[in-house]
């Protein structure tokens, strides 16, 4: 008699929302149907206060993130559809109470197990956030992170043992490589040198040091054109507009290189992202977080073979390990103009980066990515299903005074 499929409730941000843990959740889902011993997959999809989303069928049931009665009525669906399995991709601000903690509601009122995707690890969390994760890590039969330093800091700062973490890298999609000045021909686009960045533009993107880096670049390559892909973020579109973007577009103006930036205030599809991706000499990310763990823009440039400039965030640090792209200091406008400027002027080097980091993007596709996740979960004992957890009464106080 054949098996019956497990049954597992994904439960993050899902497409239509535009987001990055929207995208990756989508594409987990997605990865987990196409599996050779594919589970049945319900989605539990976040909602954010003021927003409706028209989600496709994979959606379950969604939950309004303010609401925490919901949570609980998403517990009962789970246990109603006998699921084997909850797998949560968290992110603070994703979900509802004080550092997201009617999260935790949800699995407390049910005894399944659960693993928790943790798309931020702080190092430095405040008394909500430690206060939350470490519930999460209690409750949870395992962690996956998406880059070994995360699973050091689950060891050293919120004392979780090695044997409950997994390091499993941000998958990327499958596609073929195509030399840049051959994709800016197929499109129909002007074949200029192109430097790219893409993602939803907010400050903490370092766009700006990019854009005063880019005289000195336009110096040693005066046809060098730099492309910003991607929609202002719509948190920071709701607070202030586009006074963002339009302060960039001043900067670049004043430097006088406004010719020589493209902006393109879309949030694209993946496949129309991609075709622009392929167009890119190089592609750069100046991010200024250190602490940033995971990021979807990155993993993306290197699935599909761009040589890349970065800041030594903790993801670029590890991806871009052993000479499959160049790290520069934070805000640091002379080392982006020379490193970006290196590349352009030199084909050898910038076809010998690009083929070491989409070399090693193969290793990273959605399929792998979700194959590794299943063989995980076999060792996870299914029918030990532990008792329901309840939270601590500290975040018990917070919650309702949060409500």
């Amino acid at each position: 008699m054949k098996p019956a499929r497990r049954r597992i409730a994904l439960v993050g941000n899902f497409l239509p929302r535009r987001c990055g843990i929207a995208t990756f959740t989508s594409h987990v889902y997605s990865a987990l149907n196409a599996a050779i011993e594919a589970p049945l997959v319900d989605v539990y999809a976040m909602v954010d206060p003021g927003n409706r989303y028209d989600f496709p069928s994979a959606v379950t049931m969604s939950i309004d993130e303010q609401e925490r009665a919901a949570y609980r009525r998403a517990a009962q669906r789970v246990t109603a559809k006998n699921t084997d399995l909850i797998w949560i991709q968290h992110e603070y601000g994703i979900f509802g109470g004080p550092a997201g903690a009617y999260l935790l509601d949800l699995i407390g009122a049910t005894s399944l197990p659960v693993v928790a995707t943790l798309h931020t690890v702080l190092e430095a969390p405040n008394a909500d956030q430690r206060l939350v994760l470490e519930q999460l890590a209690r409750r949870a039969s395992l962690l996956i992170v998406m880059a070994d330093r995360a699973r050091r800091l689950l060891e050293r700062v919120y004392a979780v043992p090695r044997s409950k973490i997994a390091v499993i890298e941000h998958g990327v999609p499958e596609r073929g490589y195509i030399a840049p000045s051959a994709a800016r021909q197929c499109f129909g686009v002007e074949d200029r040198k192109t430097i790219m960045t893409f993602g939803l533009l907010s400050p903490d993107k370092g766009i700006e040091t990019m854009i005063r880096a880019l005289p000195r670049i336009i110096e040693r390559c005066p046809d060098a054109i730099y492309r910003v892909v991607g929609a202002t973020h719509p948190h920071l579109l709701a607070r202030e507009g586009e006074r963002h973007r339009e302060t960039l577009q001043t900067l670049a103006h004043d430097l006088g290189v406004a010719g020589h930036l493209c902006w393109d205030n879309r949030f694209l599809d993946e496949e129309a992202l991609l075709d622009r991706l392929a167009m890119a000499d190089v592609y750069v990310t100046p991010y200024r977080n250190p602490q940033q763990i995971t990021s979807g823009a990155l993993a993306y440039a290197a699935a599909l073979g761009k040589p890349i400039v970065a800041t030594p965030y903790v993801h670029a640090t590890e991806l871009l390990a052993d000479g499959r792209g160049i790290l520069v200091s934070f805000d640091d406008i002379e080392a982006t103009a020379n490193a970006v400027g290196n590349l352009l002027s030199d084909d050898e080097q910038r076809g010998k980066m690009a083929a070491r980091i989409y070399d090693h993007s193969r290793a990273l596709t959605w399929d792998r990515m979700a194959r590794r996740a299943l063989d995980l979960f076999k060792g996870l004992d299914i029918g030990m299903k532990p008792a329901p957890h309840r939270s601590h009464r500290s975040i018990d106080d917070k919650i309702e005074a949060f409500a």
